[in-house]
């Protein structure tokens, strides 16, 4: 994430005029606590960071991580750039036979960033799937999302210290556990190219 900062800070001193999608994974798993969360506190023996973008705290194990930045569209509110990008990621998916959607019952006051609704989460069949966060900074932007691909609910429960919502989440296992992280990140990629030929 110290890169995605970098790319970010890069495309605004030499101000850029195009978007910069990266996709990873981590190793070890690791907590990131978004941008303006208090301190997190926990007795599980894990690496905690800060990422740049906003949102909660979220557990990185058993996922695809994107990341995109670039110069915000003309005008574009927050939740315009987050829809923006939310619209491509489903188009991506039904691609491979996955229909998605933008929803959720806004709700939640809870330490883990997917067992709250933020009412605008990308989901299927209602469920969150994709959590993203987005921070901005001299007219650029900066959006993470977490594409869950399994998760563990013990120890989420040990880290966070509170009952996981398996009725409001669910992940790529349940979903489609055939799809391999080289074809979604491809077929995310075409995408995204397809859309914004302009900034990619």
């Amino acid at each position: 994430m110290d890169l995605d900062l970098w790319i970010l800070d890069n495309a605004i001193k030499n101000k850029s005029k195009d978007f910069f999608l990266r996709f990873y994974g981590w190793e070890p798993k690791c907590v990131t606590l978004g941008r303006n969360q208090k301190e997190f506190q926990t007795d599980e023996k894990i690496d905690i960071v800060r990422r740049p973008t906003g949102g909660r705290a979220l557990l990185h194990d058993n996922e695809i991580t994107y990341s995109i930045a670039g110069k915000i569209p003309e005008k574009q509110s927050v939740i315009e750039t987050y829809t923006m990008i939310s619209k491509t990621l489903i188009n991506a998916f039904k691609k491979l036979g996955v229909e998605l959607e933008i929803a959720g019952e806004k709700k939640g006051d809870k330490k883990y960033c997917m067992n709250i609704s933020s009412g605008a989460d990308i989901c299927f069949k209602g469920k969150k799937f994709i959590g993203s966060a987005q921070f901005r900074k001299e007219g650029y932007f900066l959006q993470h999302g977490s594409i869950l691909k399994d998760i563990d609910t013990n120890l989420l429960e040990k880290i966070f210290n509170e009952k996981i919502d398996i009725n409001h989440i669910i992940t790529l296992k349940q979903i489609k556990p055939d799809l391999d992280d080289e074809t979604i990140i491809e077929t995310i990629k075409k995408e995204f190219i397809n859309e914004y030929e302009t900034y990619l």
